[in-house]
């Protein structure tokens, strides 16, 4: 007998859920999700459920990306007010505003957390020092237009972005040099770097690129227009989701659409995958996010609980300000 897919529903953002970011696993073998709303509300989740945790206050205008560090003790979120925070995850406090001319697009914690990388809807990469945080270490003119996206590599010394202007970029952060490039054909909606491999979403195709050598390795063209792609950590699968509201989970070696699901009422704007790969998260128009298994059926987080119920900020009593 097949087994349904019954995904959690969080609630708590009043508008469109527009980016999500897991932390890695922690010590104590927890991790954390926080969403970003253009409600200017970012929160904090239990990874593996949902729960919430608490609210990042200060923001005066819609919050457009989001990230975690990878041992979940600092948050980095950029928004429409010109300013990217970077936060003390386990307390909710502000541990510096960095100003900006622009909205903040894009925003990444390096792997250690000592240095934040924004973007900005005028083309601007800039690099901050999280330990002096009064000017920008390091500012590129990556794109032509807004930066969709920038993150670190693994060692710090090199970054990736995507631009309005179609391009997916390298540099080395040495030489402050672009190293590499390839233009896609369409408009880029996303990307989300895992280990070697970068994923691009741009019209309704989901590329995937060695980061080394910017070879492609697999495209794959969805039935909708896709907003976000996120692969699986035994990179055999990816998660995809876009404007006709459903999740696609696809096999990367045939391209076949082994899953979908339309369960939120608005465009999927965000997904991602949990560290161990046992959950994925998609963030909507429709003002909710939602976590679904990967293998349907696992005794895993709410899904070993027979009374499983949506999530709500309005069931705890922690809030972070």
């Amino acid at each position: 007998m097949m087994i349904r897919q019954t995904p959690v529903t969080c609630t708590g953002h009043s508008r469109p859920v527009v980016d999500l970011a897991f932390s890695d696993i922690t010590e104590d073998g927890s991790y954390y999700l926080i969403s970003a709303s253009k409600d200017g509300k970012p929160q904090l989740r239990e990874g593996g459920t949902g729960d919430w945790l608490g609210t990042f206050e200060g923001h005066k205008g819609a919050i457009w990306s989001v990230d975690i560090s990878y041992d979940g003790s600092r948050a980095a979120t950029g928004a429409a007010d010109f300013t990217a925070g970077f936060w003390n995850a386990d307390t909710g406090t502000c541990l510096a505003s960095l100003e900006h001319k622009h909205i903040v697009k894009s925003v990444s914690i390096s792997q250690d957390a000592k240095l934040l990388m924004t973007g900005t809807a005028k083309s601007q990469v800039r690099v901050f020092d999280t330990r002096e945080t009064k000017q920008a270490a390091e500012e590129y003119t990556a794109h032509n237009g807004h930066v969709k996206g920038a993150t670190f590599l693994a060692n710090n010394n090199f970054f990736v972005s995507v631009g309005d202007d179609q391009h997916l970029k390298m540099w080395d952060r040495r030489m402050n040099k672009e190293l590499r490039v390839v233009r896609m054909s369409q408009t880029i909606n996303g990307m989300q770097l895992k280990e070697d491999v970068v994923t691009i979403s741009h019209g309704s195709t989901v590329a995937l690129y060695d980061i080394t050598t910017f070879e492609l390795l697999r495209s794959h063209t969805l039935p909708s227009i896709v907003n976000s792609a996120s692969l699986h950590c035994d990179k055999q699968h990816y998660v995809c989701g876009g404007d006709d509201f459903k999740v696609y989970k696809v096999a990367i070696e045939t391209g076949q659409i082994m899953e979908s699901y339309k369960k939120h009422f608005g465009s999927i704007h965000c997904v991602a995958y949990s560290p161990d790969g046992e959950v994925y998260a998609t963030g909507s128009e429709d003002g909710t996010i939602r976590l679904w298994q990967d293998v349907v059926g696992h005794t895993y987080g709410l899904w070993q609980r027979p009374e499983m119920m949506p999530c709500s900020p309005n069931n705890h009593e922690l809030h972070m300000n």
